[in-house]
């Protein structure tokens, strides 16, 4: 079969794709011929060194997809040759190969069937980021639980997948939805996803017209998926017991970062990693989250699908910012 490996950690623009041998399922595994594999800025990361895992090398990256089961490992159950399935979460791409080949072999735990109404292209690039969004948002009480109704969400990065998964979710729980974009089209997008307010980060007073916006209101939970200099803006607008759900670091290390600025409102910030996530709990989020969006009507956001031997322009538009997902059509 054809894979793009990854044969060192000098970043994506080094992948090759070669031919290498079919995978065999170990026990309780699944093979699934790949029919569309989903991008994520953490395989950019790992393939710069910059994420906890150092899978031995070569590597295939990508952690999300849809395609064929066609061949069961022993003691699998529940599952056939020719059930098309997507990935919920588990170590594909990470510390195994991934989806960025046209066979991957996938623990038969973590394999989910098509929602109903659902395509083949929004499944392939959502258990990833809705799981994240999920997990941003519900993480601050114990047990994990939505914010209460009419709290204010801010997100930065609105137009990428988690971004676009906060969006929607958040709107699923009663929230008062703010994205930050510095594309005008994406806002009319993101508003059409549900986004209560879009505002540019680029534009000086930002967070003035957004605390005017959402008066006598201040924001209570943030998801935040890019970091960098705009991290200190987003602290300010945060009400008491604000919470900030970090996610990404797309934009950088936080400048210059002054703890003092928690202190009186007691705002709290914290990590999300979805890896955390049992097998269990994954797969009763994905059952919640695929029942928000059913009574939403509203479908996980594909940005573009590229051509199996086009993966490293896929990766370049990733980190173009896109609306969405990228996906990549590994067999046509």
């Amino acid at each position: 079969m054809r894979a793009w490996l990854m044969d060192s950690y000098d970043g994506v623009g080094n992948l090759r794709m070669d031919e290498v041998p079919d995978p065999q399922p170990a026990p309780g595994q699944v093979v699934i011929k790949m029919l569309y594999a989903a991008l994520n800025p953490a395989d950019a990361f790992l393939a710069q060194a910059q994420y906890p895992a150092k899978p031995k090398l070569p590597h295939v990256l990508g952690r999300d997809g849809v395609g064929e089961i066609v061949v069961l490992g022993t003691g699998v159950e529940k599952l056939k040759v020719g059930d098309v399935v997507g990935i919920l979460r588990g170590n594909t791409g990470v510390e195994s190969w991934g989806t960025l080949a046209e066979k991957t072999a996938v623990d038969a735990a973590r394999v989910i069937h098509i929602p109903d109404g659902w395509s083949l292209e929004e499944l392939a690039g959502a258990p990833l980021v809705f799981l994240t969004a999920w997990q941003a948002l519900t993480q601050w009480s114990d047990p994990p639980a939505p914010p209460p109704a009419g709290s204010v969400l801010l997100i930065t990065g609105a137009s990428g997948g988690v971004g676009t998964a906060s969006v929607m979710l958040g709107k699923s729980m009663g929230l008062t939805v703010v994205g930050l974009s510095r594309s005008a089209e994406k806002a009319e997008q993101l508003k059409k996803l549900g986004a209560d307010f879009v505002f540019d980060p680029s534009e000086k007073r930002m967070r003035k017209l957004l605390l005017a916006a959402i008066a006598p209101k201040r924001v209570d939970i943030v998801v935040d998926t890019i970091g960098g200099t705009l991290f200190n803006e987003v602290i300010g607008t945060l009400g008491y017991a604000g919470r900030i759900s970090v996610v990404g670091r797309s934009a950088g290390p936080v400048p210059e970062f002054n703890t003092a600025t928690l202190f009186f409102r007691r705002n709290r910030i914290g990590g999300v990693t979805v890896a955390d996530y049992s097998q269990k709990d994954a797969k009763a989020g994905w059952e919640e989250i695929v029942a928000r969006l059913n009574a939403l009507g509203k479908r996980p956001v594909v940005d573009r699908v590229f051509p199996f031997l086009a993966v490293k322009d896929a990766f370049a538009r990733l980190a173009q910012g896109p609306m969405g997902k990228v996906l990549v059509k590994v067999i046509a």
